[in-house]
């Protein structure tokens, strides 16, 4: 007996993706587009130094709503919700009860009329899961409120404010990681200054109805292409940032992977609200070092020699004994050079240090540096 793999879904926008001949690849259980036919290098700089359009309908996205929701949402993650300003925007964590992280994801504090309204942006292919769990731990403290009648874009680079302008009054006025609600041919957007590429840049949440109609619109601009997985991939890399399933998942903490800065202050150990999330025992432990200190740490790495490292490849110290693997690698194309992330033991976590990856059963010589590779554009105003 054999067995058909489940059909794909699709985006509002696969007929656009077609007919700009992009190549179609599986992801996250949806055909998406993986690179047009300007190729991954193009698309990658022209993000770089002009605007990239980008599907990421893919992504779940969801609304917490009720008085209640900012603290039913913190009790699942070791981030502050509840003093969040109206308007911004957190990076947050879902973490299992080992302190592993069960997805990464984006919320805004919209907070319409006092009355509790938190926007969230969940990872594509962890959204049914996250969906059920948020509804299982806290679906009596608040309404979870999926929204699958909305697609989501995200304009990215330099230019991305001059093209989104022309369209849209008032965008202008926001700054890094904040939101608010626009509207656009009579619909109703909401509008972050964000997104994954290191450059300044929006996620444009539409309805899906109208998500062809601006897609085309903005596509209209002269500073606009369409871009891929490829380089959003590239450029999420050039800019340090964890991709999750690579470089995170529910074996890694928060403080292995180098996550320290997206747990706020008010929740550590001498916090007003210390603990009460997930693994929080294991956390706070790994946070203050000594005997809780984590077993390896997230690094940046240089390869010495011209040769890409990829996904998987194992990091071994000079003397050929194993210290860590890589998660994600490539060759950075406006740096130039092979770069990585990967996890090594703490002896090797300081900048400067050298290890070998083994790359078909050779050594290349790498060097942990700082992240991100490419300085990071975000617009704050």
């Amino acid at each position: 007996m054999t067995t058909t793999p489940a059909a794909l879904l699709t985006t509002p926008l696969n007929d656009l993706h077609v007919s700009l001949g992009a190549r179609m690849v599986p992801f996250a259980g949806y055909s998406m587009p993986v690179q047009y036919p300007a190729g991954l290098m193009a698309e990658h700089h022209h993000t770089r130094n002009a605007a990239g359009l980008f599907d990421v309908s893919h992504m779940g996205q969801l609304r917490l709503v009720g008085p209640d929701a900012a603290a039913a949402f913190e009790s699942l993650m070791p981030v502050d919700v509840i003093d969040l300003a109206v308007g911004k925007q957190r990076y947050g964590l879902l973490l299992n009860d080992e302190g592993g992280i069960f997805d990464d994801l984006m919320f805004v504090n919209r907070d319409y009329a006092h009355g509790g309204d938190i926007f969230v942006i969940v990872n594509g292919a962890c959204k049914v899961g996250d969906i059920a769990h948020i509804q299982a731990k806290i679906g009596t403290r608040c309404q979870v409120i999926p929204m699958p009648e909305r697609a989501l874009l995200a304009l990215q680079g330099p230019q991305a404010i001059t093209a989104l302008a022309r369209l849209i009054n008032g965008v202008d006025k926001l700054v890094f990681m904040t939101g608010a609600s626009f509207s656009w041919n009579e619909s109703d957007l909401f509008i972050t200054r964000s997104g994954y590429t290191g450059e300044d840049g929006f996620e444009i949440s539409v309805p899906a109805t109208q998500a062809d109609a601006l897609a085309r619109a903005l596509l209209a601009q002269p500073e606009v292409k369409p871009v891929g997985l490829g380089a959003r991939n590239s450029l999420r890399l050039e800019a340090g940032l964890c991709l999750y399933g690579n470089d995170i998942d529910t074996t890694t903490t928060p403080v292995e992977a180098g996550l320290n800065w997206a747990l706020q202050k008010v929740r550590r150990a001498d916090g007003a609200r210390a603990g009460g999330f997930p693994g929080a025992t294991k956390i706070l432990a790994q946070l203050a070092g000594g005997t809780g200190a984590p077993a390896r740490k997230r690094v940046g790495l240089l390869a010495l020699e011209r040769i890409p490292v990829r996904d998987h490849t194992e990091l071994q110290d000079l003397n050929g004994q194993s210290i860590g693997e890589v998660t994600s690698g490539l060759l950075g194309p406006t740096i130039d050079k092979p770069v990585a992330m990967g996890y090594v033991t703490p002896g090797f976590a300081p900048l400067g240090s050298r290890v070998n990856a083994i790359v078909r059963g050779k050594p290349v010589p790498m060097e942990v540096v700082a992240m991100p590779f490419v300085p990071t554009r975000y617009y704050r105003g």
